[in-house]
């Protein structure tokens, strides 16, 4: 078990009255659960959410006044460690279930049609199963440069095979790419994590569709994937935008921190102080202390 203590602050300018849908909020079920969080917005604005139940991702919607326009997101969220065992298999196509199948498919940013050729010669020999999406990972890995700035909103995952530099979100659809070429059914997902180096900020990593179940890959080797606090999961970045605005808005800024804390230890928090911030306090904890406070705020917070 580990706790991550999550901060994110998103600043922006909006030049006109707009409206705008948010998908920062961690998602609630598997392997994840979230013991405590906060979301303010400043100025005070009347807000919509919803869940989208076939994934899961948490959505806030709003009308934004024309002015400067803040977000704050602060969490704790207990991960729970998932043993993959290192003989899943492929199915074939015809026994993936039907809610599977849209991950098998081309998508906007991830062409896997165009690079149906390019992955078998790539990876067709390979014998079939988890030990492939590992070898497309550490291709990916080892044939892509990280470097921030290469790539844009628009980039796909065919332009980044061709340029061979990207960042986490490429590296990701990339991955994707590669796994529907070869009738892998894969996905995007983003989140939280801590990471040195670059600049903290959203994370993406795919997942694969393996024995049954799915199982997550970090081409970029940045963190260990089972510390991602998942936010959104969809086909590619289409479907996870942290921020999609109707009208003309500018982020002015964005300051994302991730404390993890592992084993015996938790990051308690006291409650919001008058001045709407959280005070973390981390202590040593026995693990069975721990998860007992984590259900207490669990169950406080459902009240």
């Amino acid at each position: 078990m580990h706790v991550s203590h999550v901060d994110a602050a998103l600043d922006y300018e909006v030049e006109a009255p707009s409206h705008l849908v948010f998908n920062i909020e961690a998602t609630r079920g598997g392997a994840q659960a979230v013991a405590s969080e906060e979301l303010v917005i400043e100025p005070a604005v009347q807000r919509q959410a919803f869940c989208d139940e076939s994934s899961g991702n948490r959505f806030i919607r709003f009308d934004a006044p024309k002015g400067p326009l803040k977000i704050r997101y602060r969490a704790q969220v207990q991960r729970t460690h998932v043993v993959v065992p290192s003989n899943l298999e492929e199915r074939p196509v015809n026994q993936v279930p039907n809610d599977i199948i849209p991950f098998l498919m081309s998508s906007r940013y991830c062409e896997s049609d165009l690079m149906s050729r390019c992955a078998q010669q790539l990876f067709g020999d390979l014998p079939p199963g988890i030990g492939r999406v590992q070898a497309i990972a550490d291709w990916i890995y080892d044939s892509i440069t990280y470097e921030p700035g290469s790539s844009d909103s628009t980039t796909t995952a065919r332009e980044v095979f061709v340029e061979r530099a990207g960042v986490c979100r490429d590296f990701a659809h990339l991955g994707i790419t590669f796994c529907r070429a070869l009738n892998i059914p894969a996905r995007l997902v983003v989140g939280y994590v801590s990471f040195e180096e670059p600049p903290q900020d959203f994370h993406a990593v795919f997942e694969a569709w393996l024995g049954g179940q799915w199982v997550l890959f970090d081409a970029t080797r940045m963190a260990p994937v089972d510390r991602l606090v998942r936010v959104g999961t969809g086909r590619d970045a289409k479907d996870v935008a942290f921020c999609t605005f109707f009208g003309p808005v500018r982020m002015t800024g964005k300051m994302l921190t991730v404390h993890e804390v592992q084993d015996e230890r938790l990051l308690v928090s006291s409650g919001p102080t008058p001045s709407g911030q959280l005070v973390g306090i981390e202590k040593p904890v026995p693990v069975a202390a721990a998860l007992s406070l984590l259900q207490t705020a669990v169950e406080a917070r459902a009240l």
